[in-house]
């Protein structure tokens, strides 16, 4: 009897090491299987996606052989490992091990989406809702609504966000990204509020945010962003109106169709600063952060005024005849080519870009902007600024 039992025993476990031999060989099999694709294939492995659903999806479409072999080794060797949302590059000759290495790293395909200094906020809006590869959930709001939405109600969103190139898996939403630009702005100006000149005439980082914003859309070449900051500081200094044009623009909105006449620059809007003391209300376009720098770091002089020469530079004047006699020579001789910023970047077409906003939706209110009495300077032993580029 004893003899039999350890017969029996024997034979057991000859068959369960047979069994697992074979399970391990299966295993092996199903691992360094090529996958079964004539060219480069993009695997979409959206949010909330598991190894098993996936093995049987890639088995379902032919690419992969063995998928329970695949969900038993991921179970006993992987369990607990996450697979990271995304697409995924499948190549002719890649092995399944290989795949799943790039799942264990979270070898996602990235993206680019680019938001260009001086957009405004409606044309930011057209280029997240062109990109196909994003998650659309900005459709149909309002300006309001979209800032609620990335946790800032009440926030007025022109010029919030920083422009730069931000990288992106498939499957990240556009308020996502929105939100990661609206606080990489935060990070940016607060830097540079921290680096400011002592005597610069702003109580606090929104009011240098929308200086900011003039000085970017008055600016044709780069080196002159500190200049042109300094003449407007000095020009509120003096109680003199900023009278500067892309004011009267953004004002108009829709209205302008690309020439600004006399009456524009009499007609009284919220952002018209040939009629409004000092700063507008909002920042008018996105910001660098060299216009930022420019805003809290004013080259000092004595020029109150400048007009374009119509090659993208300005010429600086420190009195008004000498300032009409430079209008004279650019402003009324224009060239053909002329031009007083530099030449445009390509934004998105808005046309129909982006969905209507609710219907009957409020208008957006206007921030206040405090009383414009110099800041107090920042602590000695803050870092030096960097010279204005």
């Amino acid at each position: 009897m004893r003899r039999k039992f350890l017969l029996l025993l024997e034979t057991g476990l000859v068959l369960a090491g047979l069994l697992l031999g074979a399970s391990a060989w299966k295993i092996h099999s199903a691992l360094e299987q090529p996958l079964n694709i004539p060219q480069e294939q993009m695997l979409d492995v959206p949010k909330g996606s598991t190894p098993t659903r996936t093995f049987l999806e890639l088995e379902t479409d032919g690419v992969i052989k063995d998928a329970f072999w695949l969900r038993v080794y991921w179970r006993f060797n992987l369990a607990g490992t996450p697979i990271h949302s995304g697409e995924y590059r499948m190549q002719p000759g890649m092995t399944v091990n290989g795949l799943i290495d790039s799942w264990k790293r979270g070898d996602v395909v990235q993206y680019s989406l680019t938001l260009v200094e001086g957009w405004t906020f409606h044309q930011v809006r057209a280029a997240l809702a062109k990109d196909d590869k994003l998650e659309q959930t900005l459709n149909g709001l309002s300006d309001g609504d979209v800032m609620a939405k990335i946790g800032h109600k009440g926030l007025f969103p022109e010029g919030r966000f920083f422009p730069d190139t931000y990288r992106f898996v498939r499957g990240m939403s556009d308020a996502e990204l929105l939100k990661k630009a609206f606080d990489r702005l935060d990070e940016v100006l607060a830097k540079e509020w921290a680096q400011r000149s002592a005597d610069v005439p702003y109580s606090e980082p929104y009011q240098a945010l929308i200086m900011a914003s003039l000085v970017e859309k008055e600016t044709g070449v780069p080196q002159e962003r500190g200049q042109i900051a300094g003449v407007f500081v000095r020009r509120m200094a003096l109680g003199m109106q900023l009278q500067t044009d892309p004011t009267v623009i953004y004002g108009l909105g829709d209205r302008y169709t690309g020439k600004l006449t006399r009456a524009h620059l009499k007609e009284p809007t919220p952002y018209n600063t040939y009629v409004i003391p000092g700063l507008p209300p909002t920042p008018i376009a996105m910001v660098g952060r060299e216009a930022i720098h420019a805003a809290l770091n004013p080259v000092e002089g004595s020029s109150l005024y400048f007009v374009a020469r119509g090659d993208g530079s300005h010429v600086f004047s420190d009195d008004l005849d000498a300032h009409n006699n430079a209008v004279r020579e650019y402003q009324l001789k224009r060239r053909a080519d002329y031009r007083s910023s530099p030449a445009p970047v390509t934004a998105p077409a808005t046309d129909e870009a982006i969905p209507a906003a609710s219907p009957n939706t409020a208008p957006e209110a206007l921030p206040q902007v405090p009383p414009q009495e110099p800041a107090p300077a920042p602590e000695p032993n803050a870092a030096a600024p960097q010279n204005a580029q």
